[in-house]
C-alpha cells in the first residue's frame, strides 16, 4: 500500500497540482490585498464610508449598546452583525481570481492552438527528385520511377 501511495504521489500530475495549489494560495493573498487595500477604499469613499470593511448591519446589540463605530467594536461587544463589507470584499476577490483564471486558460488554449498549427504545417508529402511526382514523406522509393530517394 505504501508503494502504491508513493507511485501515486510521485506522478507528474500530483506534483503539478501541488505546485498549482501553492501558487494559488500566494495569488489569493495578492488578490485579497488588491481588493481590500486598493479597490475597496475608493469604492467605500464613493458610497460614503471611508473604511469599506466596516460596512455592517447590527441585528442585535451586544453587552454594550450601539451604535458601533467599527466591526471590531461590535464583535468585541458581542453584537450580532451582518458583515456586508467583508462579503463584498470576498465577492470582488472571487471575481478577480475567476477573471485571472479565465485569462490564463484562454492563453493556454491559444498556445495549444499555436502548437497544433505548427504540427499541421509540417509537410506530409515531398517531391521525388527524379520524376518530380508528389509522394509521402515516409517513402524511401518513388513508385513512379522506382529510383531511390536516399541518394
Amino acid at each position: 500500500m505504501l508503494k502504491e501511495f508513493k507511485k501515486f504521489a510521485m506522478r507528474g500530475n500530483v506534483i503539478d497540482m501541488a505546485v498549482g495549489i501553492i501558487i494559488g494560495a500566494a495569488f489569493s493573498k495578492i488578490v485579497n490585498s488588491l481588493v481590500s487595500d486598493v479597490l475597496m477604499p475608493p469604492l467605500g469613499l464613493l458610497i460614503g464610508r471611508v473604511d469599506f470593511t466596516n460596512l455592517f448591519i447590527t441585528l442585535k446589540a451586544g453587552s454594550k449598546p450601539g451604535p458601533y463605530e467599527t466591526l471590531a467594536a461590535a464583535n468585541s461587544a458581542g453584537a450580532v452583525t451582518i458583515n456586508v463589507g467583508l462579503f463584498l470584499n470576498a465577492v470582488v476577490s472571487f471575481i478577480i481570481v475567476a477573471f485571472a483564471i479565465f485569462i490564463l486558460i484562454k492563453f493556454i488554449n491559444k498556445l495549444a492552438e499555436f502548437d497544433k498549427k505548427k504540427e499541421d504545417e509540417t509537410p506530409s508529402t515531398k517531391v521525388c527528385p527524379e520524376c518530380a511526382s508528389v509522394i509521402p514523406v515516409q517513402a524511401k522509393r518513388c513508385p513512379n520511377c522506382t529510383s531511390c530517394l536516399e541518394k
